[in-house]
This record gives structure tokens, C-alpha cells and sequence, in this order.
């Protein structure tokens, strides 16, 4: 069994703490937050702790904080040469105070506070710095999901600048999308299909060949109408960019 101490009280750590509650491999030995009431629905009052000096030992201290500040906290855990992994999609591993063991545990998934996620399907991407180490991340990640990888700082990086695009800037698109339709008295939910579609299609095709749309087809004639129709500033320049985005993809008709 992997005796584990979270450290942060976020979305993230409040869900891999429910992740690891259901792990008969793992033991939550200890949760920290600066704010216990945060975590009292999530774990047992007694295993919350809010000072660093009350810390007990464990096989992975896992930090999940906010990326600016990681370095910090690392800096103030109070041991030497255990094993320190964080959960940021972007932070290297060298942003861990190298006075211990340094890892990384990053679900590539988007968090929110009250939805529920299924952490078996979730990619955990897991760094080390030694053989030994990353079996431990390894076979923690493996307790909570079936689909895990090993992948480097640099390559984590280019996964959460892909992730931003796919994930953030897709999610904006479909508040503009509801923003059209209210102004308009049309309901959001007869897109709600399409959306649903769209994602499926890349379960088996490359985005590239998913691709559909005026756009695609340099149809100036429907994006033309569709840019005069756009009355917002902000959205006309968004549907000027992706168009030109597409057009400029290198695969032709």
C-alpha cells in the first residue's frame, strides 16, 4: 500500500482525494490546507492539517496548488530526500525544491468543484527523476486510472498548451455560441446535439478530416453574410481568425 499526503485543498486535490479513498492501494495519510473547513467534507477532520510541523511521513507527498506556487510550498515542506511530486500541467519538475525526491502526478482533465468525474478514464501523466521514483507515481496513478504515461516536462508543456486549445478555447467558443443565441430568442440546447456530434466524430477521425463547415469548403459567400450578420467586434475578429486559421490548414479539398 502507498501511503500518500496531499497537499492543497482545490479542485484538483479534492478530487484525487476522493479518487483515493476508493483505491484499496492507497492510504490518505494526511490532507493539508492553511483553511480545514475547506476540506471537512471531503476527508476525515482528524487527517486535515494546517501546519506544516504536524506532517506526518509518507511514500508520496503530492502538492496541488496553484502553479505560482508550487516553488514556495515545496520550499517549506519540513524533510529532506522524500518523495515530492506536483500536479501542474505547465511547472517543470525542477520548480520542486530539490532538497527532496521530485516528481510529477498531472491528471490531464478539467476540474470543477461540484461535477463529478470517472478518474479511471482520465490520463495521469507522471515524471521522475529515477527509476525507483516513477514506479511509485506509477503505481499510484495506475490505482485510480487505466490510462497513464510517462511524459516529460517538456512534453507536458506542449500537452497543456494543446489542452488550452482544445479544452478553454473550445469552452469560449460555446459561450459565444450562447451568446449569439440569446440575442437572437433562439435556444441554446438545439445546438446541444451538434456539440455532442463533434466530439464524437474525433473518437475516430483525425480533427483534421472531422473539419466541416463554410470555411473548409472557402465558402466566401456563407462567411461573408455570417461576418455582416455578426454585429459584436469581439466575435466578428474571433470568426475572421479561425476562418482564416482553417483555410490556411495544409491538407486541400
Amino acid at each position: 500500500m502507498i501511503r500518500i499526503t496531499i497537499i492543497g485543498s482545490g479542485n484538483v486535490a479534492q478530487h484525487l482525494i476522493k479518487a483515493f479513498k476508493k483505491s484499496e492501494a492507497i492510504e490518505i495519510v494526511q490532507v493539508f490546507s492553511r483553511k480545514k473547513e475547506n476540506l471537512t467534507a471531503a476527508i476525515e477532520f482528524d487527517k486535515i492539517i494546517d501546519d506544516f510541523a504536524d506532517i506526518k511521513e509518507s511514500d508520496l507527498y503530492i502538492i496541488a496548488v496553484t502553479d505560482n506556487a508550487i516553488a514556495e510550498v515545496s520550499a517549506q515542506l519540513p524533510f529532506n530526500n522524500q518523495l515530492v511530486a506536483h500536479t501542474s500541467g505547465t511547472a517543470s519538475i525542477e520548480t520542486l525544491d530539490n532538497k527532496n525526491r521530485r516528481g510529477v502526478f498531472y491528471p490531464l482533465q478539467t476540474f470543477s468543484k461540484n461535477k463529478e468525474v470517472d478518474f479511471s478514464v482520465i490520463p495521469i501523466c507522471v515524471e521522475a527523476e529515477n527509476t525507483f521514483d516513477f514506479r511509485v507515481l506509477e503505481t499510484a496513478a495506475k490505482s485510480i486510472s487505466n490510462s497513464v504515461f510517462p511524459i516529460n516536462s517538456e512534453q507536458r508543456k506542449a500537452l497543456h498548451v494543446a489542452a488550452v486549445f482544445v479544452n478553454n478555447f473550445t469552452n469560449h467558443l460555446y459561450q459565444i455560441g450562447q451568446e449569439i443565441c440569446e440575442e437572437h430568442q433562439v435556444p441554446f440546447e438545439v445546438l446541444r446535439p451538434l456539440i455532442q456530434e463533434t466530439a464524437e466524430k474525433i473518437k475516430t477521425l483525425d480533427p483534421i478530416d472531422a473539419q466541416t463547415g463554410p470555411a473548409k469548403r472557402h465558402d466566401s459567400v456563407t462567411t461573408n453574410a455570417h461576418l455582416e450578420f455578426i454585429t459584436n467586434e469581439n466575435q466578428k475578429n474571433i470568426y475572421k481568425i479561425l476562418t482564416q486559421s482553417i483555410q490556411n490548414n495544409g491538407k486541400k479539398l
